[in-house]
C-alpha cells in the first residue's frame, strides 16, 4: 500500500461516496450507455489531475461508456469497500494495493481477471508483478505502480565522510551499511534514522534481499512460520545500529517516515531508508539549499531483492459491465499514461514498455536510481497469507518494536514471530 496515506482524506472521502451514491456497479441509463464507477485511492494533487484528467479523455473517445470519477482514501479503503460489497454497492473499477486483496478474492468479491485481462496487458507487466495479484491460481487485480524503498541521504554529510557512495550496480553489503552508518555518526548527527512506527512491512520487504522468507508454504497449500539467519540480517542489523553502535537514532523509531525529514534537513540524520515516493515530499518541504541524494537500500546473499505490495485496479464480481470496466483499466493502464499515473504519484510503473521512458532515466530527483531497482522487487513475503492482518498487528508489530527498542533479544523475537505466529495462522487454515 502507499507509503504515506492521509487522514484528512477519509472524511471528504466519506463524504464523496455519499454525494455520488457510490454504489453498485454502474449500470445503463434510459439513453442505453453505460456507466461505471471507478473509485480511485490518488490523494496527491498530481495525481488527482492524472486521474481525473484520464477519465474525462476516455468518456471523451467513448460516448457509450461514460466512467465517473469516485474519490476514495488510503485511510479507509479497506473498512468501506467490505461494506460496500456485502451491501451489493461496490464501485466498478476498485483501486488498491495487492496486501489489501486476499482476503476479498478469497470471499468472492473481486472478479478473477484471467478471462478478461488483454494480451497486451498481460505481456507487458512481467510475471513476478502479476504474482502479487494472483490468489489461488485467480488473478485478481491488475498491479500498475510500485514503490521500492531507498535510502535519503544529506549529499554534504556523504561527501565530507568520505564513504563509498553506493550505486545500484554495486550497493553498500548490509555489514559495510552498518559500517558507514558509524563512520556518519557523530556529535549531534546519528548515520541513520529508521522510521518504524509500523515495522513489519519495512522489515520483511527488505529482509528478502538477504534471503529471508519467514513464511513457508508447503506442499498441502498451509503456510507456516519459520525463522532462519536470513530472517534475522534486517532485524538484528537495525537493533544494533540502535542499542549497540548508537547510529541509528532511537527516537525516530516510533515515527512515521516524514517525521523524519526535519531531522535530516537539519543534519541530525545522515540518511534515512524510506519509500520512493517520500522524494515529493523532500522537494517540496526542504529548505533552499539542501542538497540531497537517493541511494539504493542495502543489498544482502539476495542482492538487491524487496518485497512489495504494488497498487492494483480490479474489478467487482457483481460488477454488470466487467467487459467494460476492463477497456477502461487496460485505457489507463497504456504504456504513456501508466507513466503519467507513475509521476503524479512519485512512484515506478511496473509494464515494460513505460518503464523504458526516457523521462524516467533521469539522473534528477532520484528517477533513474528507481527503475534501476525496478528489476530486483518482488511479492512482499505475506502477500497471499490469510491471517496476516492479525499476525502483523498483535504479534509482529509489538515484537519487533520491542526488540528494536532493546526491551526484548532475538531468541525472544523469534518465539512471539514464529510460535505465537503459527498459532493464528492455523485458526485461518482449518
Amino acid at each position: 500500500m502507499r507509503a504515506v496515506a492521509r487522514t484528512a482524506a477519509a472524511a471528504a472521502t466519506a463524504l464523496a461516496l455519499l454525494l455520488t451514491g457510490c454504489g453498485g456497479g454502474g449500470d445503463g441509463g434510459a439513453d442505453g450507455r453505460i456507466t461505471i464507477r471507478f473509485q480511485s485511492l490518488a490523494w496527491q494533487k498530481e495525481s488527482v489531475d492524472a486521474n481525473k484528467q484520464l477519465v474525462k479523455e476516455w468518456n471523451a473517445s467513448h460516448p457509450d461508456v461514460r466512467v465517473q470519477y469516485v474519490q476514495g482514501s488510503w485511510d479507509s479503503v479497506h473498512d468501506q469497500l467490505l461494506t460496500s460489497f456485502e451491501g451489493d454497492e461496490a464501485p466498478d473499477v476498485i483501486h488498491d494495493a495487492s496486501d489489501d486483496l486476499a482476503d476479498f478474492a478469497y470471499g468472492g468479491y473481486l472478479a478473477d481477471l484471467r478471462t478478461l485481462l488483454p494480451g497486451r496487458l498481460t505481456a507487458d507487466i512481467p510475471q513476478r508483478s502479476w504474482r502479487t495479484s494472483t490468489f489461488d491460481g485467480g488473478v485478481y487485480g491488475v498491479p500498475f505502480l510500485q514503490e521500492p524503498r531507498v535510502l535519503i541521504a544529506n549529499t554534504k554529510i556523504l561527501k565530507d565522510s568520505g564513504v563509498r557512495i553506493p550505486t545500484p550496480e554495486k550497493p553498500w553489503s548490509w555489514t559495510e551499511f552498518g559500517q558507514v552508518t558509524k563512520k556518519l555518526t557523530g556529535k549531534g548527527r546519528y548515520g541513520v534514522a529508521w522510521p518504524l512506527k509500523e515495522p513489519v512491512s519495512v522489515t520483511l520487504n527488505l529482509g528478502l534481499s538477504a534471503g529471508g522468507e519467514l513464511f513457508h508454504r508447503g506442499a498441502d497449500g498451509k503456510v507456516t512460520l519459520a525463522m532462519d539467519d536470513g530472517d534475522l540480517v534486517v532485524p538484528r542489523t537495525i537493533h544494533d545500529q540502535v542499542n549497540t553502535d548508537h547510529s541509528a537514532a532511537r527516537t525516530a523509531l516510533g515515527m512515521g517516515g516524514g517525521d523524519t525529514l526535519p531531522g535530516l534537513f537539519g543534519g541530525k540524520y545522515a540518511m534515512v531508508p524510506l519509500g520512493f515516493s517520500y522524494r515529493q515530499q523532500v522537494v517540496e518541504q526542504a529548505p533552499k539549499g539542501f542538497e540531497w541524494t537517493v541511494l539504493p537500500a542495502p543489498a544482502g546473499s539476495a542482492g538487491p531483492a524487496q518485497g512489495v505490495s504494488p497498487q492494483t485496479l480490479s474489478v467487482a464480481e457483481d460488477s454488470p459491465h466487467k467487459k467494460e470496466a476492463m477497456e477502461f483499466i487496460d485505457f489507463l493502464l497504456r504504456p504513456a499514461n501508466m507513466v503519467r499515473l507513475a509521476k503524479g504519484d512519485w512512484l515506478l510503473p511496473t509494464g515494460k514498455k513505460a518503464l523504458a521512458d526516457p523521462s524516467l532515466h533521469t539522473p534528477d530527483r532520484g528517477w533513474a536510481t528507481g527503475v534501476a531497482l525496478a528489476g530486483a522487487l518482488r511479492s512482499a513475503p505475506a502477500q497471499s497469507v490469510r491471517g496476516y492482518p492479525e499476525w502483523k498487528d498483535k504479534v509482529a508489530t509489538p515484537a519487533y518494536q520491542e526488540y528494536y527498542s532493546g526491551a526484548i533479544d532475538a531468541a525472544e523475537l523469534r518465539k512471539r514471530l514464529v510460535e505465537d505466529g503459527n498459532r493464528v495462522l492455523a485458526r485461518y487454515q482449518r
